[in-house]
């Protein structure tokens, strides 16, 4: 018989932030548009409310509980889930980055709900972000709150304020990683990782 879970309290529960004015969001979404010289009638009427609900949506994170179970199995191979999608906002422009995750951790004393990976990485992701520190934010909280023998975090995403504009590379793409313990210190765990998660040198 499987033991009792343990339900640890997520990362930065919603009832830690600040809850969003969305009159004042409208309000400053009619603004902008005006001052950027876009006329916001006729068909435009309804836009700048429809921004401020489309950002309150990217910047809220769902609740949710960290339910892990005891590793009774003693169970000492890599759990990695892969192609995990998630959505932020660049916090320099405040346009989209979209792409996939592919989470990966060596249990120690506890394992984990496997939908909770992908919670885990929209927790940080609905902010206003930078793709290095979400890697970090992700892999940083699974070492702390799991405290298995490694954990590994690897990214691939595209920036649209990179695509868009700027340089305009289309179709280029960013990866990043975060690395703990094992899969950080020993060569060949790390080289798995790496290898499963479709990273190849």
């Amino acid at each position: 018989m499987t033991a009792a879970a343990t339900v640890v309290a997520a990362p930065l529960a919603l009832a830690d932030r600040k809850l969003p004015d969305l009159v004042a969001a409208e309000a400053a979404a009619a603004a902008l548009l005006a001052a950027l010289g876009v006329d916001d009638s006729g068909p435009l009427e309804k836009t700048p409310a429809r921004m401020a609900r489309a950002l309150e949506e990217l910047l809220t994170p769902r609740t949710f509980d960290m339910t892990t179970f005891p590793n009774d199995e003693g169970y000492r191979q890599l759990v990695i889930e892969r192609g995990i999608p998630f959505r932020s906002l660049c916090e320099h422009h405040l346009l989209p980055f979209t792409g996939r995750a592919c989470v990966a951790y060596l249990p120690g004393e506890k394992i984990l709900g496997l939908s909770k990976l992908a919670r885990v990485v929209e927790m940080f992701a609905c902010r206003p972000q930078v793709q290095e520190r979400l890697t970090q934010q992700v892999a940083d909280w699974l070492h702390a709150q799991l405290l298995p023998q490694g954990v590994g975090v690897v990214l691939v995403a595209e920036h649209l304020c990179m695509t868009l504009r700027g340089a305009r590379a289309e179709g280029a793409t960013t990866v990043t990683s975060a690395l703990h313990g094992v899969l950080l210190e020993d060569h060949r765990a790390r080289q798995e990782f790496f290898t499963l998660a479709g990273i190849t040198s």
